[in-house]
């Protein structure tokens, strides 16, 4: 608070510090990965269940 560095400064420092992203990796962050394919997964499977459940009652 007093004299200290704003919020976007001490930001821009830490980014810049960081290493540059490898090519193909896009996601730094594993839980961020881990949700990503699990709601990927889940909008599949739920289509898929709700398609055959159309399908078993025949409602086209």
């Amino acid at each position: 608070m007093f004299h200290s560095k704003s919020i976007e400064e001490r930001i821009a420092e830490r980014q810049a510090t960081r290493p540059a992203l490898k090519e193909g990796q896009n996601f730094e962050h594993g839980p961020a990965k881990f949700v990503f394919v699990f709601v990927i997964v889940f909008v599949v499977v739920g289509h898929l269940a709700g398609l055959l459940l159309l399908m078993a009652m025949d409602l086209n």
